[in-house]
């Protein structure tokens, strides 16, 4: 069992960068995939990114690539997100999520009910 705590959330402009961090408790962070999402007020919960428990494979959404950019330190128990070049539509709570992957691969976990262990929620707003 993992226990996620993020922080680093709060209110940018709109052009301005932050850093998401997701620290996990618990034993053996490095055999569970981790994956980042967000959730707008009205709107459904969405994947920004994900990262694969052996860090090998890495996903972005389309409306962040380029900009976002999902990483882990497994020493730190540590899962980030790099947030550049902020948009007001990227105003939402950001939620760090892990699944425990027991085969240790590559496999990329991209559906809100592939996670079994969810953190609290950081807010990030960007104003225009």
């Amino acid at each position: 069992q993992v226990q996620l705590v993020e922080s680093g959330g709060g209110l940018v402009q709109a052009g301005a960068s932050l850093r998401l961090s997701c620290a996990a408790s618990g034993r053996g962070f490095g055999s569970y995939a981790m994956g980042w999402f967000r959730q707008a007020p009205g709107k459904e919960r969405v994947i920004v990114g994900g990262i694969s428990a052996r860090g090998n494979n890495i996903y972005h959404a389309d409306s962040v690539k380029g900009r976002f950019t999902i990483s882990r330190d497994n020493a730190k128990n540590t899962v980030y997100l790099q947030m550049n070049s902020l948009r007001p539509e990227d105003t939402a709570v950001y939620y760090c999520a892990a699944d425990y992957d027991r085969l240790y691969s590559d496999h990329l976990y991209l559906a809100v009910n592939e996670y079994d262990y969810w953190g609290q929620g950081t807010q990030v707003t960007v104003s225009s």
